[in-house]
């Protein structure tokens, strides 16, 4: 299955031909006013680029929010729009949300209360009780929407931490097979019980009866929180939780890319055009280091500039030789800590360049605007470092990018043990702690020192694994993970079957 999608024999094969209906915050396509017409806005990158082919050979349904300002003008009186509009192969379930809705569910609730406590800081906490309000109300707008998709027959496939409480909701009107794949940090049980709403969370999640996380540890930490609440069962051997009656399975499936077409773009003419124009528009030095990422608190950032302004510092005979490129995307912006992080960054790029660049040279090239997906390939491609130094990350494909665009002149991977990746690809990496300014500026120095053949060695070891686990990989491995859980239940159903006939 590695390298390219699943085909739609291989995915009915692997449902057993259930309908499979996903169910996410963000919809793969909305339509846009562009004047006084409708434009469609596709899939750019994420998990919903990843999800939308394999959804259009398996066909059902996507439920996710109407995000788009005309989204309402091409559906149906149910809500719906077939997709792609150019050949439609599934159906689109928009879920209607208020603004009040919106801010409470998805800016207040799953991002200044569940965001903070699964990356392991909840003093950023806000529990103001009308986040909660708003959760639980578009939860149940989206579990709505499902039960009117779906029947017992149907395998329902729900992302993230947006939708914690909507799988219970929809277990009280349907028996459907239900999933789930968590795609940030699962904490410790002392940073969850923080979290007010702990019980009903777990209540909702344990509905499903398959949770998936990035990381080993990110089940266990999910294990140790369900053994304490009362009436759950842990079962350490199978990786299970029996509550209210059912089983929920619990297993890590690492998230990838799709590999191939990354290493087309950065070998793309246009990735070549655009990096020509890059150095011609920029003072580089000759050796380039590059971070992608939003603009969040997770990752890092103030203290990746400090161990750069202290390696500049104490390695005075890199300056005018070594630049670092930050690429970062402005991100909910609507909450005061992210619009106090975006000005902190470009404050402190602002002094580093003052203190440190000169007419010829500039320290950090800071770049905020949209790259075309070449343009960040090529980034990637020219990079002599990546630096992927989150302070909590579920697991940062940014890594895997990196590693799949390294067409040319190897580059090395500077990467932080705190992130969900560090489990995959630690070994091939030079491994930084993101809070040890000093040893993280060692760790920069070190991997621009290593030999050539080493660089080489370790992006072939990163590649391999990259694209053995690639986001098709990620996707089979849970669609057999279904079919193994059915199976074993239609064991155990015949087995009990024949013990009351014997009886």
């Amino acid at each position: 299955m590695t390298g390219e999608p699943p085909t739609a024999e291989t995915v009915s094969t692997l449902l057993e031909d259930r309908e499979l209906v996903v169910v996410s915050n963000r919809q793969p396509y909305s339509h846009e006013y562009d004047g006084n017409d409708i434009a469609v806005q596709r899939p750019a990158g994420g998990l919903t680029s990843a999800l939308d082919p394999i959804v259009q050979s398996a066909g059902g349904t996507w439920v996710a929010w109407a995000s788009g300002d005309a989204d309402d003008e091409v559906t149906d009186e149910r809500g719906r729009v077939g997709v792609p509009p150019e050949s439609p192969a599934y159906d689109l379930r928009r879920v209607g949300l208020s603004d009040e809705q919106v801010d409470g569910y998805y800016y207040g609730y799953s991002n200044q209360v569940l965001w903070p406590i699964c990356h392991v800081d909840p003093a950023k906490m806000n529990t103001d009780p009308d986040f909660w309000k708003q959760y639980r109300s578009a939860n149940r707008a989206f579990a709505d929407a499902v039960v009117e998709e779906t029947d017992d027959e149907s395998l329902v496939w729900f992302q993230d931490y947006h939708l914690a409480l909507a799988p219970r909701m929809v277990r009280e009107e349907r028996d459907a097979f239900c999933m789930q794949f968590w795609h940030i940090p699962w904490p410790s049980w002392d940073a969850f019980q923080t979290c007010p709403q702990y019980e009903e969370l777990l209540d909702g999640l344990l509905a499903n009866d398959l949770l998936g996380f990035h990381t080993h540890r990110y089940c266990q930490n999910f294990l140790d929180c369900a053994a304490m609440i009362p009436d759950t069962m842990v079962d350490r051997a199978t990786r299970s939780v029996v509550y209210d009656g059912r089983r929920t399975f619990v297993r890590s499936f690492p998230l990838g890319i799709d590999a191939d077409r990354r290493r087309e773009l950065a070998d793309s003419e246009d990735a070549t055009a655009f990096w020509r124009e890059f150095r011609e528009r920029h003072d580089l030095g000759e050796t380039l280091a590059v971070g992608v990422e939003r603009l969040d608190y997770t990752k890092g950032i103030p203290e990746r500039l400090a161990a750069l302004e202290e390696f500049w510092e104490t390695r005075p005979e890199w300056r005018e030789r070594f630049t670092y490129v930050q690429k970062a995307s402005e991100s909910r912006s609507r909450i005061p800590e992210y619009r106090e992080l975006q000005a902190e960054v470009e404050a402190e790029i602002e002094r580093l360049n003052d203190r440190f660049g000169t007419d010829e040279w500039t320290p950090v090239v800071y770049l905020n605007e949209f790259l075309p997906p070449e343009g960040l390939a090529a980034l990637y491609r020219e990079a002599d470092l990546a630096i992927v130094s989150p302070l909590r990350d579920g697991m940062n494909l940014v890594v895997k990018e990196f590693v799949a665009s390294q067409v040319d002149d190897p580059g090395v991977l500077v990467l932080s043990e705190l992130a969900g990746a560090n489990e995959e690809l630690g070994d091939e990496a030079v491994s930084v702690h993101p809070r040890d300014t000093p040893g993280f500026a060692d760790a920069i120095e070190r991997a621009l020192s290593l030999p050539e053949s080493e660089r080489a060695r370790r992006v072939r070891d990163l590649e391999r694994e990259v694209r053995s686990n690639d986001v098709y990989a990620w996707m089979t491995a849970q669609f057999r993970t279904v079919e193994a859980i059915r199976r074993g239940r239609d064991v155990a159903a015949r087995s009990q079957q024949r013990k009351r006939y014997e009886q």
